[in-house]
Parts: C-alpha cells; sequence; structure tokens
C-alpha cells in the first residue's frame, strides 16, 4: 500500500509539476566543497561523532564520513554541518 501511495504521490508531482523534494518527503543535501553540508527534510541525526554522522531520512540513513564535524544549524527539518567531508553513503528503505 505504501508503495502504491509513493507512485501516486510521484505521478502527482510529475503531472503539475511540483518539486518531487517536497511532495514525495525526499531530503535535499546540498554540498559545498568538502567543508559544508546542507541537508533539508532529515527525520533526525542517528549518531554523531568526530569521523561520522548518521542522519534518518525518507529514505533510509544518510552515513557522512570525515573529520571536525560541527553543527552550524539545526531547526524545523533543516541541518548544516561544517568539517572535512571525505565521504557520503545512502542507505535505503527497501
Amino acid at each position: 500500500m505504501e508503495k502504491k501511495m509513493y507512485r501516486v504521490r510521484k505521478t502527482f508531482a510529475d503531472k503539475l509539476e511540483l518539486p518531487r523534494d517536497v511532495i514525495l518527503d525526499l531530503p535535499r543535501i546540498t554540498v559545498m566543497g568538502n567543508s559544508e553540508i546542507t541537508i533539508e527534510n532529515h527525520k533526525g541525526i542517528v549518531l554523531f561523532q568526530d569521523e561520522i554522522i548518521k542522519i534518518n531520512t525518507a529514505i533510509g540513513e544518510i552515513t557522512i564520513s570525515g573529520k571536525n564535524f560541527e553543527i552550524l544549524f539545526i531547526g524545523g527539518n533543516s541541518l548544516s554541518l561544517s568539517g572535512r567531508f571525505k565521504s557520503i553513503a545512502y542507505g535505503g528503505n527497501e
């Protein structure tokens, strides 16, 4: 049933040319170089350590690795991080 609703919302967004990230509750990730990341539409921080961060989203956990992480801003469904980022990995809800 959940997959059917997802397909209906996706078709709805495509037909009406609405932003899919808003309609489908997808995370929007903006990366600036290797020192700042902004994630919108997240569901919370699962793990925050000096060399790894895990963030929950509608598509699963997003894992960011690197060092010297710092939260610049957190509010509502938006999160901005600074540090030296090495990789971003997506874990899906399959």
